[in-house]
């Protein structure tokens, strides 16, 4: 069996279309939390990592739900959730973000969506679904959160930099307004390549900060720090 081994918890990796990821285990680190949500919500949630990484770092004092439209992803998240020390707190949704309806808004909602839109698509049909906008674009993720998020809520995603500028014109189309914008180099000479952007429904001054890798070979420190509560070799 496939598994990714955290600090505090353990990821079967085995049977999600997207596997334990670096983009994923960044937002999971870096998304805010203050002030600390009551509700959060994360799309596409695949393994469940992100879902659990917030439940690690919020000590299970939040309900967390998770949307995931594939079926094999959405047992094999509800797994880790249920073998995890937080199970109480985790409630996994198996279907599409367009037919679920919650209950109440979320002052959270996080997702490492797909984002290749006219890309060669991948043979691997489920790949396919979890990689492309088909299925599931930037407006329908702005629409959700548009609706679901509360007054002083948060929706936070992690995408490549070149998709930022169509992402912002999204948001700002459905009253989101960038919150904190954390650009991603591998290392110090490359240009960024992810962006972790997060939106709220006031106009502010965007936070813009950035984060780089590695330098000179080794992890820096700030990426060790970020992410030491949950990598066993940090």
């Amino acid at each position: 069996m496939s598994e990714f081994r955290f600090k505090r918890f353990s990821v079967r990796n085995e049977l999600s279309s997207m596997k334990v990821n670096t983009d994923g285990v960044l937002l999971g680190a870096a998304v805010t939390l203050e002030p600390a949500p009551v509700s959060v919500l994360d799309i596409g949630s695949g393994t469940g990592t992100i879902a659990l990484m917030l439940a690690q770092r919020l000590e299970g004092r939040c309900r967390i739900d998770a949307v995931e439209i594939d079926a094999p992803s959405a047992a094999e998240a509800t797994e880790n959730f249920a073998a995890s020390p937080w199970a109480g707190s985790l409630s996994l949704h198996h279907c599409a973000l367009q037919e679920y309806m919650p209950e109440s808004e979320y002052d959270l909602i996080v997702t490492n969506p797909p984002y290749y839109d006219a890309s060669l698509k991948n043979p691997d049909d489920r790949k396919a679904a979890a990689r492309h906008c088909d299925s599931l674009s930037f407006d329908e993720i702005a629409l959700f959160a548009q609706e679901h998020l509360s007054s002083g809520g948060r929706l936070a995603m992690v995408l490549p930099s070149d998709s930022l500028n169509a992402l912002l014109r999204t948001a700002r189309s459905r009253s989101l307004y960038p919150y904190r914008l954390l650009s991603v180099r591998t290392t110090a000479r490359k240009a960024p390549r992810r962006v972790i952007a997060e939106f709220s429904r006031s106009r502010r001054e965007t936070l813009q900060e950035e984060l780089c890798i590695m330098e000179e070979g080794r992890y820096t420190d700030r990426y060790i720090a970020l992410l030491k509560d949950f990598y066993l070799n940090f």
